[in-house]
């Protein structure tokens, strides 16, 4: 089981959506669904779906700056 970090300093280096669901306290699907998005700073690897940390946080701040999530 996966337990919310307390700060983004806390997640693994490669985040999965598991990951990203705790850290934004939405559900798994939402977090594919975000996952999706064009903007989103997705690795695949296969049919896995990864995610690096400071490319997740750098994607937050730019949301949070823009207020949109495309």
């Amino acid at each position: 089981m996966i337990t919310a970090p307390k700060s983004y300093a806390d997640l693994p280096p490669i985040l999965t959506a598991k990951h990203i669901a705790n850290y934004l306290h939405i559900s798994e699907r939402r977090a594919y669904e975000l996952m999706d998005l064009k903007s989103f700073p997705l690795i695949r690897l296969g049919r896995s779906k990864r995610v690096n940390r400071e490319s997740f946080i750098r994607w937050l701040q730019e949301i949070e700056s823009t207020g949109e999530c495309r």
